[in-house]
Formats: C-alpha cells, sequence, structure tokens
C-alpha cells in the first residue's frame, strides 16, 4: 500500500492515538492543535493552522471534543474548508450532533471535497491495538479510498448510511453507555452499602449476564477511584446526553432513560466531578445522603 498524506486536527487522547498509528501503517502524517505542544510531542510535522494541515493532505481526521470546536475549525481563511483541495476526504471522528455533520458537509462539498461522518466506538487502547469500531456516514465511494486511512485505527468499518447516520449511530450507543454506566455505578453502591465487599461485588458483574465489555474494561476504574484515569470525562458525558435529548425530541423518540442519566450527571457536573472519569459516577452516589 502507497503511503497517503493524512492531516489530524485535534490531538487528544483519541486525535494522538490515532495519529501514532497512522505514522505506523506509514502514512505521512502532519498534526494541527490549538495548543501546538501537544501536537509537537507526536514526532510528525505541525502544522500553524488547520488550513495548512488540509493544503497537505489527501485525507484530514478530526476528532474534537464538541459541535463548537468542529465548527471553529472548519470555519474561516484559517479553516479546514478552505485548505481543502479537489478530491479530498474529510474524516470527522468527533461526536457531534448529525444536522452539524449536514451543514458542514455543504461547505466541504463546495470545494470539490467529501465529508464523510466517521465517530469510533472503543477507548484509547483500542485505538492502539487498531481494534476500533467506525461508524460511517456518507458516499460510499468517498469510503472506499478512505478505508486505507480509517483501517490503520480500525478493525470494523460499518457504513450506516448517508450524511449523519454515523453520527446518528454513535449518540444512539452512547445512549447505551452512559445508561449502564449509571446503572452499574448504582448497583455497586448498592452492594457497598448492604454490606458486599466493592471487589467481590465488581467479580459478581464480570461473571454475570451483565459482562458487557464496557463492565469488563472499567473494573479498575470502578474498583480503585482513587487511580482512576480519565477516559471519558463526566463534562462530556453531559455534553453527549444533551446532543441525545435534543436528536430525540427532533424525531418524537421517548428516552426517559437517557433523561434520568442526565439528571444524575448534571447533579456530579454541578458537585465537581466534571474533569473526572465518567465511574466517578459512583463516588458522587457514595457520598450522597
Amino acid at each position: 500500500m502507497s503511503a497517503l498524506t493524512v492531516a489530524v486536527i485535534g490531538t487528544g487522547r483519541m486525535g494522538t492515538a490515532m495519529a501514532r498509528r497512522l505514522v505506523a501503517a506509514g502514512h505521512e502524517v502532519t498534526a494541527y492543535n490549538r495548543t501546538a505542544e501537544r501536537a509537537a510531542a507526536l514526532g510528525v510535522p505541525v502544522a500553524g493552522s488547520a488550513r495548512e494541515a488540509a493544503e497537505r493532505s489527501q485525507f484530514v481526521v478530526v476528532s474534537l471534543a464538541d459541535d463548537d470546536a468542529v465548527r471553529s475549525v472548519y470555519a474561516g481563511d484559517d479553516g479546514i474548508v478552505a485548505g481543502l483541495a479537489e478530491g479530498a476526504v474529510v474524516l470527522d471522528t468527533s461526536t457531534i450532533h448529525p444536522a452539524t455533520v449536514r451543514e458542514l458537509a455543504a461547505g466541504v462539498a463546495d470545494r470539490g471535497a467529501s465529508l464523510l461522518d466517521t465517530p469510533v466506538s472503543g477507548s484509547v487502547p483500542l485505538v492502539e491495538r487498531g481494534e476500533l469500531t467506525i461508524l460511517v456516514g456518507g458516499d460510499g465511494h468517498a469510503l472506499d479510498r478512505a478505508r486505507p486511512v480509517l483501517g490503520a485505527f480500525g478493525s470494523r468499518i460499518l457504513h450506516l448510511g448517508g450524511q449523519g447516520a454515523g453520527a446518528t449511530m454513535k449518540l444512539v450507543v452512547n445512549s447505551v453507555v452512559h445508561g449502564l454506566n449509571l446503572a452499574v455505578a448504582e448497583a455497586l453502591v448498592l452492594a457497598e452499602r448492604a454490606g458486599v465487599d466493592r471487589a467481590a461485588a465488581y467479580d459478581v458483574f464480570t461473571s454475570s449476564a451483565v459482562a458487557a465489555p464496557f463492565v469488563m474494561y472499567k473494573r479498575d476504574a470502578y474498583v480503585h477511584p482513587e487511580n482512576a484515569s480519565v477516559a471519558f470525562a463526566l463534562d462530556l458525558v453531559a455534553k453527549d446526553l444533551r446532543l441525545i435529548s435534543d436528536l430525540a425530541g427532533s424525531v418524537g423518540a421517548r428516552m426517559h432513560q437517557a433523561g434520568a442519566t442526565a439528571d444524575i450527571v448534571a447533579e456530579a457536573v454541578r458537585e465537581g466531578y466534571g474533569q473526572r472519569d465518567m465511574s466517578a459516577i459512583a463516588d458522587l452516589l457514595r457520598h450522597s445522603g
């Protein structure tokens, strides 16, 4: 496979891991991040703007926190859109509203380029192993061209339909993940308050019908919250739940569990847990009356 030129816009935890996988696959990577020092740590060329990164690249991988950050990096004289060459493909892995995807896609198309919404399901360790599941919305021909890029960090690439379908499915999946997170936290604290050892209770979870992959890989975070690294901050959980609520309202879907989860997450953020891992919901419940 010949090397492709790829820009990575956003070098947070996920973006950094994706960039490293792309380099390991032999692609020529240019990075851009609003905090240049974070991009420089990758050891690849660092662009001075998103436009410059896009100008150097056939493919642009975007990994940012929310809709506002994504919009800001596409727009303006220094934005991604201004730097796109005809035929370029933008792969947006951010968790954003499907309406935002469709809004941005119009500007990308005006440049003769393509935007695929390609949010991912999985954590940083899965990126590092190249085992993410990638949820794709958009043009199938553009996806065929982009498969060597996505295949550097994903083992399953699922084409779900037109523009916004990937973003929609990401919110659908996260509605389950966030509900499961709260359910595990509540059940674990219930076991503790009823006198069962925390680690023993969690071992039952991982040996029972509820032993989903999420439950398995979050064991250390739940059992040893004092040492938990931030894999998914509660601030971002709250953002996801707002997007899920908005999407549900727009299509007339009843989401009672998601609403209850959003209330608890909002309480956690108010109480100062926003920068902690999502598993810290259990600590909120432990310390509340």
